[in-house]
């Protein structure tokens, strides 16, 4: 049998010149019981290892590669070591990686579906398999220009796809009462962590008030403040694992570890493309998860199953969980909040705990088992989507959540509230080839944690003084009861990210200089576990009896504008809810009108460039009842998420803008999609070019 040439993309990675497989290939699927012996190649059998890259999907469609193994994602070229076998629906395999499955309860091709009749089993009569079935054994049969025959019979009965023959070996088995079994941490070295502590690297904080003088006579209500927050920068580093895609974002010991759980939609509805691509997603982020990060992945459909205990990516671990994810096939309901349950099981019930953890979430329709069928997101309110998370996190600061919605038939109002109570971030992926890089953003920004615990205390200094309500989108916030005093939580940083924050209090009048705030900061840091205080920063402004003339701060009026535009946002998708589209698209033009005539647009911000460009294609997605139901709400609710948390999200299918698409990302997760991209071509036009685009430099001269 020859071997074609396919159109897949080559890995990427060094010296990776192998094809990926797509993992799966319904337009290549045979039909069941299809003709022809399923057939091995014996060909010297060894333990497949995985392929450096990930999985790549061809321009022209979903499409098998004959070269590349579908199960571990090794290379499978005749001569190469490892023996090979021909199902009778003409996908190959890996003889080992195809024999754990079929052992485990896997009778289907993992690319097409097809249900085997003739199927390889390695092993024992009785003791590897509960039915007995025959041995079948690569070296001791007699072969014909290397070809064996594999002829064993599937009764009817056991060809049936259940839910139970979706998760392969190594991993199955009866799932654990608690899930106390995660693989120990792998702690760093003390040589580690005294580099960190011997080179600290702070937040940089720095504040703005809205005038550096007012006249004496004058006394403001509303006098805005801003505090700027700004994360340390981390190394690029590359490391020495050779089975990385690319070598980990940031240097393994310039970072902190974390355990990652991803809870994945395996329902019927992701058969095909989706679960195909969701796969190469998963395969990405693996790839790209260092020794001493940890992973365990859940997958649900009508029920919910742990694939496999919270596992270090380490080579072997790494295999395992390719193997894993590539065995799973679609199947069954939508059962988000049981999926989830047992997401947040696994980070509880942990054993020893890395210092970042966090969930990602993937879905792509509605949880027809807490709900009716019946009901649409617009009738839901959010106590009602609260019942889909565990109580354990509605709290917002143990477990973030990130949750994607996938396709526009999902429901976003739930996943948008699921990722607000948990503290995490909505992304809506409308074109389904985005998903790998809405993970590789995610993760861009997980695998570079550098601040955690992060508060802010104001202390008002002159007794005329007080603090306004603080607006702090989804941080936590309080003011005490003389209004005197108040914190914001900030939670965690990653590298190089930024926060602003717009503080107001009232200005008495008749006063000279006048000390109005002092800010202090302190957080813990990941890697050290230290607690480190920041230097007091202290708000001043003069009161002379007379201002000429002077110009308002231009990074007070840019981050007006954010909030304002953020409110408008709301107020607009509130409209929209109610039905009145007309009264929505208003609100958002009004808005447009206002942020056209502020400083900082007329001084050719490009926060404001942005911000326009993102309330017009709202407006765009709002234009009737079905454009805004089938894609305007799950965009407005992840531009709400992103504005909220300041913190990037995937939205939309993102090729509507080259500015505004990257807002709040970070070197980290600029670099980490920049791999994504590279890994795999997309089926759309080539995307613009990516930069980091969170501070928007204004042509302003500098503060």
């Amino acid at each position: 049998m020859g071997e074609e040439e396919d159109d897949g993309c080559r890995l990427a990675g060094p010296g990776s010149g192998r094809r990926a497989s797509d993992a799966a290939a319904t337009a290549m699927s045979s039909p069941a019981g299809s003709s022809g012996a399923s057939e091995f190649l014996a060909l010297m059998p060894s333990t497949p290892t995985p392929s450096s890259g990930g999985l790549r999907l061809p321009k022209s469609g979903i499409r098998s590669s004959k070269k590349t193994c579908a199960i571990c994602l090794g290379s499978m070229k005749v001569g190469d070591g490892h023996a090979l076998f021909i199902a009778e629906c003409s996908h190959k395999f890996h003889f080992h990686c195809i024999t754990s499955n079929v052992k485990h309860g896997n009778y289907v091709c993992p690319l097409c579906k097809a249900t085997w009749k003739e199927i390889p089993f390695q092993g024992s009569l009785s003791s590897e398999h509960p039915h007995g079935r025959a041995r079948v054994n690569p070296v001791n049969w007699p072969h014909e220009e290397g070809r064996v025959p594999v002829v064993h019979q599937l009764p009817p009965a056991e060809s049936a796809n259940r839910w139970h023959h979706q998760f392969p070996s190594g991993f199955r088995g009866a799932e654990p009462t608690n899930f106390n079994d995660d693989e120990p941490l792998d702690i760093l070295s003390e040589t580690a962590r005294s580099s960190q502590q011997n080179c600290p690297k702070i937040v940089e904080v720095n504040t703005y008030p809205e005038y550096s003088a007012i006249e004496q006579s004058a006394s403001l209500e509303d006098f805005a403040v801003l505090i700027h927050l700004k994360a340390p920068h981390v190394s690029m580093k590359q490391s020495p694992s050779r089975n990385l895609i690319a070598s980990s974002t940031v240097s393994q010991h310039s970072r902190a570890p974390i355990d990652l759980v991803t809870v994945l939609d395996v329902s019927g509805s992701m058969a095909g493309t989706k679960l195909a691509l969701l796969k190469r997603a998963m395969s990405f982020v693996i790839q790209n998860l260092g020794p001493s990060d940890r992973l365990s992945v859940i997958a649900f459909s009508s029920t919910a199953r742990r694939l496999f205990h919270l596992c270090r990516m380490s080579d072997s671990g790494r295999q395992q969980a390719l193997q894993a994810v590539n065995a799973l096939v679609s199947s069954g309901g939508t059962n988000i909040a049981e999926g989830l349950r047992k997401g947040v099981k696994v980070i509880e019930e942990r054993k020893e705990k890395n210092s970042v953890c966090s969930i990602i979430l993937l879905s792509d329709g509605r949880d027809t088992y807490t709900f009716s069928s019946s009901a649409s997101g617009a009738q839901h309110s959010e106590l009602n989507y609260k019942s889909l998370v565990p109580s354990s996190i509605l709290g917002g600061t143990a477990i973030p959540v990130h949750t994607f919605g996938f396709g526009v038939d999902h429901d976003s109002a739930a996943m948008h509230s699921i990722a607000t109570v948990s503290g995490g971030t909505f992304s809506f992926i409308e074109s389904e080839v985005l998903i790998q890089n809405a993970f590789a953003q995610c993760i861009g920004g997980l695998l570079s944690v550098v601040v955690q615990e992060m508060r802010l205390d104001m202390e008002c200094m002159h007794p005329g003084v007080q603090l306004a309500p603080i607006k702090s989108g989804s941080y936590r916030n309080q003011l005490s009861s003389d209004a005197r005093t108040g914190f914001i939580s900030v939670g965690d940083l990653y590298a190089d990210e930024e926060r602003d924050f717009l503080v107001s209090v009232n200005v008495p009048p008749h006063m000279e200089e006048i000390l109005l705030l002092k800010v202090a900061s302190a957080y813990r840091d990941p890697i050290s576990n230290d607690i480190v205080h920041l230097e007091v920063k202290e708000v001043r402004i003069q009161r002379p009896e007379v201002v000429l003339f002077q110009t308002p701060s231009i990074e007070v009026d840019r981050e007006r504008n954010r909030i304002q535009t953020a409110e408008a946002i709301s107020d607009a998708r509130a409209a929209a809810e109610r039905g009145a589209l007309s009264d929505a698209v208003s609100i958002l033009e009004q808005r447009r009108k206002r942020l056209s005539e502020s400083l900082a647009a007329q001084s050719n911000d490009q926060l404001c460039v942005a911000l326009d460009a993102e309330l017009r294609e709202m407006q765009g997605r709002m234009a009737s009842q079905r454009r805004y139901e089938a894609s305007g709400r799950a965009y407005v609710l992840s531009g709400l998420s992103s504005h909220s948390s300041q913190r990037a999200t995937m939205r939309g299918d993102s090729t509507y803008c080259e500015t505004f698409i990257h807002a709040y990302q970070t070197p980290s997760m600029v670099d980490m999609v920049r791999r994504s991209q590279t890994s795999c071509d997309s089926a759309r036009s080539p995307a613009p070019p990516i930069h980091p685009t969170r501070s928007f430099p204004s042509q302003l001269r500098p503060r």
